[in-house]
């Protein structure tokens, strides 16, 4: 196994622990009023935003190239050379 895997299932398993030592009921006050909720519910539906928080902010961003793919840097090295002027020419040369 990976360390990435292994890391994964340590920390699953923490978090597991620690959600099955904290199942006894709290007041909770929400915004229209109060209820006892289980420590286990607030914690797990705060691990699960943490997660969804964190993979949307660190997933990769799309780019767009700005490259036309004829004239990019990707193009024939000769064609590139035939629009240098004639004083780049003379510095490459």
């Amino acid at each position: 196994m990976s360390a990435k895997t292994i890391s994964i299932v340590i920390i699953t398993a923490i978090i597991i622990i620690f959600l099955m030592l904290n199942t006894e009921a709290v007041e909770f006050n929400f915004i229209f009023g109060k209820a006892d909720v289980s420590k286990l519910v607030i914690v797990g539906v705060c691990t699960f935003i943490g997660f969804i928080v964190g993979y949307w902010s660190a997933k990769p961003k799309t780019t767009v190239s700005s490259y036309d793919q004829n004239n990019g840097p990707q193009g024939n090295p000769a064609d590139r050379k035939n629009d240098l002027s004639d004083e780049d020419r003379d510095y490459i040369s």
